[in-house]
């Protein structure tokens, strides 16, 4: 049977036991942030009831092991969408700016149990380890034969089976606790998939747009291809006239008689008169 000095000391059997997330709320119920995943260091230190400086403390001497469980510490863009996010889900900060900070530690169920195996001197990490030591021992401990029922059985083949089911517990602890994992990155894919559906209806209704501006000018190329080709049928009817006009003007003027002058006469009879004077002057 384990002591609850054997956790403080042994970071080993603290792994084996870090899957059993249920034990928190089975003590006193845990309150996370907005997301349902994390909680951050005031949060923590609310549920052992220490102050926050205790929670620092140990983060700064078990800062990987803490991060092999689930500690995360967020900068940057990454705290800011944090801190929106928590805002935005939180009616309680509904009329609040969130705090300017450089980082934040956030803690998953995983790792707040793996604080609980750590802190020595709260009264809620206490009763922490000595229900998951309790549970732990239970589910080793074989469970009680009905009498008779290990007669003739030999000893090697009941130690078989203790050891079986004691393996097949633990995997189905495993089981669970990847169960209890999955169920919260779920939870925190929830709003980034809310807000990949809120930019795709807003990319469709763009896309909308863009098709109807498309349309109109389908439908303007189309007017206008009309009104081009009626031009054109006008500009070849109006050759078709000049053709006709230019043929007239010539045949007019081809057939036209000749001019007469003052006296009466043609132009051509008054240039034979005048060529026929110079003739007799010359002779």
């Amino acid at each position: 049977m384990y002591v609850d000095s054997v956790l403080l000391e042994s970071r080993s059997l603290r792994g084996e036991l870090s899957h059993r997330v249920e034990i928190l709320d089975k003590v006193k119920a845990l309150a996370l942030s907005p997301d349902g995943v994390h909680a951050t260091t005031p949060e923590v230190a609310e549920y052992f009831e220490v102050d926050p400086t205790v929670v620092n403390n140990l983060l700064g001497r078990h800062r990987e092991e803490l991060e092999s469980n689930g500690l995360r510490v967020l900068r940057g863009a990454e705290l800011q969408e944090y801190q929106n996010l928590k805002l935005r889900l939180s009616p309680a900060n509904a009329n609040s700016y969130p705090q300017r900070r450089a980082q934040l530690a956030v803690y998953t169920r995983r790792t707040v149990l793996n604080v609980a195996m750590l802190l020595r001197d709260s009264p809620v990490a206490q009763r922490v380890r000595a229900l998951l030591l309790d549970v732990e021992e239970a589910h080793r401990r074989p469970p009680a034969a009905e009498p008779g029922a290990d007669e003739g059985c030999r000893p090697a083949a009941r130690e078989s089976c203790a050891y079986g089911r004691r393996t097949l517990e633990r995997r189905v602890g495993a089981v669970e606790s990847a169960v209890s994992e999955i169920g919260g990155v779920l939870r925190e894919l929830g709003p980034v998939v809310g807000r990949m559906s809120v930019r795709l209806e807003r990319m469709d209704r763009r896309l909308e747009w863009v098709d109807r501006r498309l349309d109109e000018m389908d439908r303007r190329m189309v007017n206008t291809e009309c009104v081009v080709s009626a031009m054109s049928q006008r500009m070849a009817a109006m050759g078709e006239d000049v053709r006709v006009l230019r043929s007239d003007v010539d045949r007019f003027v081809r057939w036209s008689p000749p001019a007469e002058g003052p006296d009466g006469g043609t132009d051509d009879c008054r240039d034979d008169r005048r060529h026929r004077r110079r003739r007799r002057r010359g002779h």
